[in-house]
């Protein structure tokens, strides 16, 4: 059951991440979903020692880990659109 909520914030986190980046016309749901557990897991390994939150990898689902691991994302979004780009947007 936990993977299954897993995937469903994470493409929410992923969707919301896009629309923040306004990337959204270019992925679909599978890549919302991707670009929102590697950006929950890139949160897990910078952002939560600075700020004390646990991402939503870690199973913890509140408001503060969904904060987290939407930064995450869009950090991720900004990285691929710097290489892919050369702009972040």
């Amino acid at each position: 059951m936990g993977i299954i909520i897993l995937l469903i914030v994470g493409g929410i986190i992923g969707w919301l991440a896009s629309l923040i980046m306004r990337t959204d016309a270019q992925q679909g749901i599978l890549l919302n979903v991707v670009v929102g557990i590697v950006g929950s897991v890139l949160a897990g390994l910078l952002l939560s020692p600075l700020l004390g939150a646990a991402p939503i990898t870690s199973g913890a689902i509140t408001l503060t880990s969904i904060v987290v691991s939407l930064l995450g994302a869009v950090i991720l979004l900004a990285a691929v659109n710097l290489v892919r780009r050369g702009a972040v947007r």
